[in-house]
């Protein structure tokens, strides 16, 4: 039996694999952002499902939608996504953060989670995630910015004993998603192969989940139910 401390998902924080896609459909969707950021060599893309039809689906599929539903109720919003682009041969990592709080918010734990979602095969070599189990019970920590992408999140340090005998990799087929603990602390690494890896990362959220910290924080973007 989960407790309190435990969270919405599981002792480890997370659910996975989550089939979102057929493999072949996100890697052709992948082919195709490949294509279209190769020449910028862009890395980071904020909130693509506003302007971008494929996001505003891809955050939508059945799949993916029900197993929110699941843990959240039948009423669920979008309050942001990144679309993260590594490119191989180039030095990006993203250091050990929690999705769920920033400078402008605070996403109730109970309330929320986030999603990560494969648009390319996430391996080892190529930067997946990487999370450590169990560390939702820390609560929320501090907020800093981050150099790699300017975002401020809460973060952890060497302080936390984060180390690879205490965190684990999440390789993912293209396709398949990972739910998260909006507190569950994660990093990526560089991708040391040959092609980009791509991910959508999404924060999904109930109604009452949110406590903004000032007027910038953007509206969410209701997806089911009717509690909006």
């Amino acid at each position: 039996m989960l407790t309190q401390l435990d969270g919405i998902l599981s002792r480890r924080g997370m659910s996975s694999p989550i089939e979102w896609s057929m493999p072949s459909a996100a890697r052709g969707r992948a082919a195709l952002l490949v294509a279209e950021h190769r020449a910028s060599g862009q890395e980071i893309v904020r909130n693509p499902h506003l302007a971008e039809d494929w996001a505003n689906f891809a955050v939508r599929t059945p799949n993916l939608l029900a197993a929110v539903q699941a843990v959240l109720g039948p009423d669920i919003a979008v309050e942001n996504t990144f679309l993260v682009m590594k490119w191989p041969g180039r030095s990006f990592e993203i250091p050990w953060h929690q999705d769920g709080i920033d400078a402008r918010l605070e996403l109730h734990p109970d309330r929320s989670l986030s999603a990560w979602l494969a648009i390319t095969d996430a391996t080892v070599a190529n930067g997946c995630l990487h999370v450590a189990p169990g560390s939702q019970r820390l609560g929320y920590l501090p907020v800093k910015k981050e150099a790699s992408t300017g975002a401020e999140r809460g973060q952890a340090d060497q302080a936390h004993g984060f180390t690879p005998d205490t965190t684990t990799p999440v390789p993912l087929r293209a396709g398949c998603a990972v739910l998260m603990d909006s507190r569950l602390v994660h990093r990526s690494g560089t991708n040391t192969s040959d092609g980009a890896r791509i991910g959508l990362n999404v924060r999904y959220t109930a109604p009452d989940g949110i406590v903004r910290r000032d007027a910038t924080s953007p509206s969410v973007v209701p997806i089911s139910g009717t509690g909006w």
